[in-house]
């Protein structure tokens, strides 16, 4: 920082208030101005100037330029600003809306009131300014807090001016407030951690202009825990094989490899990393990751070695009650399902569409309760938390909900419910278990008491989770504990060509793509244009028109990337200028690169456990990654946007526009956990990495009464035939099978 100082001391100066803001774009803090200098002349300064405002006092470092149009300006390269000292100058800079909650009148009763000590007032005493007509005790503290945080971040945006961009920067300011820059000084590096959104690459830029050296084990330190975290955790694995850990680091950090060993020895010493061995290699995991699997192997081992024997007359009684209350008949391999899941204190059920799961859950439930047991029904989304609750015919939480999710300031993900005060209930029934991540089912563990059941129901064929550890897969494969596959497609489900294709991907078959009625539609186009087109008019006319239903309330586009002719970036911007075309009486935001429009369908993209949201007069926190709402609001003065996730009604602001996206159109992944009635998907080539067979089954089971793929039909069978997985280096699966 010194040395952007020091280079900006030899270019040529600037400086004066801000009397006019002629244009500002507040996505890459681009600005055009008019300043008056202390001789009274007029200057054109344009510039990177985030979150400038009338009546701030400014000194800019550049050169002048003459534009082809505009004649003379002052370029800015760099800034500094200052707060207005005037009476004149604090009017403008409060009439501009520089403060939330002030406008010109206001502006003028304040400045009439307090003069020149008014910025004084604010900022010491705000609950004077109730002496305003129209400012109650509320707003004056909201205007008080909204100036300590102008002039908070004014502070943050300058240190981080020639590193990130305004959003970034007021990011930082929100995660940190006041403390920000104190913060990063201390230690630059932990702007690269997983809720700022930024790189390993521009942390070390900050971290080299404040004098780290490339060699600094502090340095070497931080490289090494953002490789584990983002090439590692973020790619779905729990740890990493020291070869390719050292491997990685050398090439992130250029340095040594015995300065690379050495800094992960201190680091294995500080026990900020775990060294292990995992199938005859070393290996490292996160601290965090090696607890998680610990817990989870021993905590599952205890959870099963818990007696729930039941004779077998009882047993036979029970299910016997349960079909006469029905009026089914089970089939063996489900009787066989129902008595495992009561007499082992652990047990898993998987099986494909149409093999009867639901039933057997439905027995499960009724058997325990008959035992005079409480029951838990929970899942990871709470998509597939409603649909449970209505197969299931028992009230379904999310797990979040369930644990009773907390958030803190250090963003460390934790619950109400843990080993401290665990869930009182004596059977948890955990639906779509395949989404189970490492963290989240350490948590869960962690609140179940010891004797308690546990049943995890899942399709062991579907994707992997998002988040790091393979739990569904590795606990179904260590052969550890009671699991019951269902594989008998039931009558009534082989009607349905949905089930019918499912079954035929998983097997490696050809899919029926000839039939021209019922629930699986195939419209073969010749071009990735074409399809794309279609799709559109599907979504826009088609399905509406015969089906009575939308895109905003039951058919989804589901698609393998958000890249390529037919991904979710393109077909999104399509989808969403047919069906929600710019208009006078919508308001929309530009972010980026992408428009967002009253109206629109968005999906959170990442976990947010803090947001506040309100249901039917109830409170909340908390918007979690796949949740699809519709934008409500956008309020362009306030810089808000009001969403509607299924009846939770929240508000974002500019720092919090990056965790959303159209949802006309979402990936594969994205859809893990959530059925909707209509399904379209394009069959377009792309990279043979994501167009796999469990890809191209999780997209068809995703859907409830329909799927039409539109497309090449090669393209099905290569998915088809592609069986190969990512590989996802995971220990919870070894550790199970050493016990005995």
């Amino acid at each position: 920082m010194n040395e952007d100082r020091e280079k900006a001391n030899t270019m040529l100066t600037l400086a004066g208030i801000v009397e006019k803001v002629i244009y500002r774009n507040d996505e890459n803090g681009y600005a055009v101005c008019e300043i008056s200098t202390a001789e009274e002349e007029l200057f054109t300064l344009v510039g990177n100037m985030p979150y400038l405002c009338e009546g701030e006092t400014i000194t800019a470092f550049g050169s002048w330029v003459t534009h082809p149009s505009f004649g003379r300006q002052f370029q800015a390269d760099a800034y500094e600003k200052q707060l207005p000292v005037t009476a004149t100058a604090i009017e403008k800079y409060l009439a501009s809306g520089a403060i939330r909650g002030i406008g010109k009148i206001t502006a003028e009763r304040i400045v009439r009131q307090f003069g020149e000590e008014t910025l004084n007032v604010m900022e010491h005493n705000p609950d004077w300014l109730t002496d305003i007509p129209g400012i109650s005790p509320k707003k004056a503290k909201q205007i008080g807090e909204a100036f300590l945080a102008q002039t908070g971040m004014r502070n943050v945006l300058m240190f981080c001016r020639n590193y990130f961009g305004p959003i970034t920067s007021a990011k930082i300011y929100k995660k940190w407030g006041q403390g920000a820059v104190e913060r990063i000084r201390r230690n630059p590096y932990l702007l690269c951690g997983e809720s700022l959104g930024i790189g390993f690459e521009k942390a070390d830029a900050v971290a080299h202009d404040l004098g780290i050296a490339k060699n600094a084990p502090e340095r070497i330190a931080a490289g090494v825990q953002f490789i584990l975290q983002h090439n590692a955790v973020a790619n779905g694995h729990t740890y990493l094989p020291m070869d390719k850990l050292l491997a990685v680091s050398q090439k992130l950090l250029s340095c040594t490899e015995s300065e690379a060993e050495d800094e992960m020895a201190q680091m294995v010493y500080r026990r900020e990393i775990v060294e292990s061995t995992r199938n005859q290699a070393k290996c490292a995991y996160l601290k965090e990751y090696w607890d998680a699997e610990q817990y989870i192997s021993a905590k599952m081992d205890l959870l099963d070695h818990v007696s729930h024997a039941q004779s077998e007359t009882n047993l036979s009684g029970f299910i016997t009650t349960v079909e006469m209350e029905t009026g089914l008949r089970y089939a063996a391999l489900q009787k066989r399902a129902i008595a495992e899941a009561v007499t082992h204190g652990v047990f898993l059920l998987t099986g494909g569409p149409g093999t009867g799961k639901t039933t057997v859950v439905r027995a499960i439930i009724r058997i325990f309760q008959s035992m005079g047991l409480r029951i838990a029904l929970a899942a990871p989304t709470g998509r597939a938390a409603k649909r449970m609750s209505a197969s299931a015919g028992e009230e379904a939480k999310t797990i979040h909900r369930l644990l009773e999710v907390d958030f803190h300031s250090e963003d460390k993900l934790s619950f109400r419910k843990n080993e401290n005060d665990m869930l009182e209930e004596d059977v948890v029934i955990i639906d779509e278990a395949s989404m189970l991540d490492l963290l989240l089912t350490n948590a869960l563990l962690k609140a179940m008491k010891p004797g308690a059941r546990l049943i995890l129901i899942g399709d062991a064929n579907q994707l992997p989770p998002v988040g790091a550890g393979y739990v569904f897969d590795d606990v179904l494969k260590s052969d550890r504990f009671a699991a019951v596959e269902l594989t008998h497609i039931f009558r009534q489900a082989k009607e349905s060509l949905i089930v019918v294709n499912a079954h035929a991907v998983n097997h490696g078959e050809s899919m029926n793509l000839e039939s021209k009625e019922g629930d699986f539609f195939f419209l073969p186009r010749s071009s990735d244009a074409e399809t794309v087109e279609t799709i559109v008019s599907l979504c826009e006319k088609r399905l509406p028109k015969r089906y009575g239903v939308s895109v905003m309330d039951g058919i989804q586009v589901i698609t393998p990337s958000h890249k390529g002719e037919a991904g979710t970036d393109l077909l999104n911007t399509a989808l969403q200028h047919c069906i929600n075309p710019p208009s006078r009486e919508k308001k929309e935001k530009k972010v980026r690169d992408k428009v967002f429009r009253e109206g629109d369908k968005v999906m959170q993209i990442r976990n947010n456990y803090d947001i506040e949201w309100q249901k039917n007069g109830v409170e909340g926190n908390g918007i979690f990654n796949g949740d699809i709402g519709i934008i409500r609001k956008i309020d362009l003065s306030e810089e808000t946007i009001t969403i509607d996730f299924e009846d939770k009604i929240c508000e974002y602001d500019n720092t919090m526009m990056d965790e959303l996206e159209l949802a006309y159109a979402i990936t594969v992944h994205k859809s893990q956990g959530s059925e909707y009635p209509i399904v379209v998907m394009p069959l377009y080539r792309y990279t043979p990495k994501l167009l796999t067979r469990n890809l191209l089954y999780t997209a068809i089971t995703r859907a409830q009464t329909m799927v039409v793929l539109v497309g090449d039909a090669a393209v099905a069978d290569a998915m088809v035939q592609n069986n190969k997985q990512a590989k996802r280096y995971t220990g919870l699966r070894e550790l199970l099978e050493t016990f005995d």
